[in-house]
């Protein structure tokens, strides 16, 4: 179960059929403006991981989900779900076949976006660059959608307080930090306004190298890049176990990609510093509901253990 949907689902009893009394107009927010159907939807399609991983934390099962989910914690929750493709390459004839009132896409399925209009109104759901501030607007979108304003609230204001929580802790011990992510032996950076840039800008860490090139797939860089940078903290994502679920083969994992005898003489290393963040949250279900509140925790139980070193 997700970690938000326990705290609903006493919430859930009489809820029944999202929208089965509301025949009105719903207008709500996406990313790409406001967008308005006839009624709240009761059947809704998710071609986005961002997108099942929110659904589930409302406490809504949508009838079609890509597949596979890869976050280890959704397939519970979209268990009754039918798989209808991948997010890549969505399956039009089934998602026709399952009626849908709404198909909410992401950034992967927008090009897709006409032809899925041609079965049912298409919402661009997509998660951006600030995956912390576009999530939060997705998720109050969603309550919008489904009538379900003070639930989405809810979540986004105890997200909201985590951040600030820990964002408080964060500035107050100090530091630098810098966004790694490996791909088996490749190594890249990532800075303040790309897609993993909410890490510096909402939680407060310092960035460790300023100007690093922003694109999707990060700056690519040298071990002795890193030992150069030299950051009070790692933040370490590891692409290939985000996409180990669907390939089989995760090749070299992070933690043996940097077991190099220069990074350990690096200080993020002697003291402890370097904190692997469960990549397909933050990869792939990035700007998740559970996926930010997961990752936050990782931080603050990362902090924890480097304390008492």
């Amino acid at each position: 179960m997700s970690l938000f949907k326990s705290v609903f689902l006493a919430g859930l009893v009489g809820f029944g059929t999202v929208g089965l009394a509301n025949a009105d107009p719903v207008t709500f927010a996406t990313a790409a403006g406001e967008q308005t159907l006839k009624a709240v939807p009761d059947r809704v399609v998710a071609l986005d991981v961002s997108a099942m991983d929110t659904l589930a934390a409302l406490g809504v099962t949508p009838v079609g989900v890509v597949s596979p989910t890869y976050v280890s914690y959704l397939p519970e929750d979209v268990a009754g779900a039918t798989p209808v493709g991948t997010f890549f390459e969505p399956d039009m004839e089934r998602i026709a076949a399952l009626g849908p009132d709404v198909i909410a896409v992401g950034a992967r399925a927008l090009a897709m976006a006409d032809a899925l209009g041609r079965i049912a109104p298409v919402a661009d759901m997509s998660v951006g660059t600030d995956a912390y501030a576009d999530g939060l607007a997705r998720l109050r979108g969603y309550g919008q959608m489904l009538g379900l304003e003070d639930r989405a609230e809810a979540l986004a204001q105890g997200l909201e307080e985590k951040a600030a929580a820990l964002r408080a802790r964060i500035e107050a011990t100090g530091g630098t930090a810098l966004i790694l992510m490996t791909n088996g032996p490749k190594l890249s950076v990532f800075g303040a306004q790309s897609r993993f840039g909410w890490l510096h800008t909402e939680l407060g860490f310092a960035p460790a190298v300023e100007g690093i090139t922003e694109n999707r797939h990060g700056e690519a860089v040298s071990f002795e890049y890193l030992a150069e940078a030299n950051p009070d903290w790692l933040l370490v994502v590891d692409r290939a176990a985000a996409i180990a679920a669907a390939t089989g083969d995760s090749g070299d994992g992070a933690r043996a990609t940097l077991d190099t005898p220069l990074l350990a003489k690096a200080e993020f290393s002697r003291k402890g510093q370097v904190i692997y963040l469960s990549p397909a949250e933050l990869y792939i279900a990035s700007g998740g509901a559970t996926s930010l509140a997961r990752t936050m925790d990782e931080i603050s139980a990362a902090l924890d253990a480097a304390a008492t070193q």
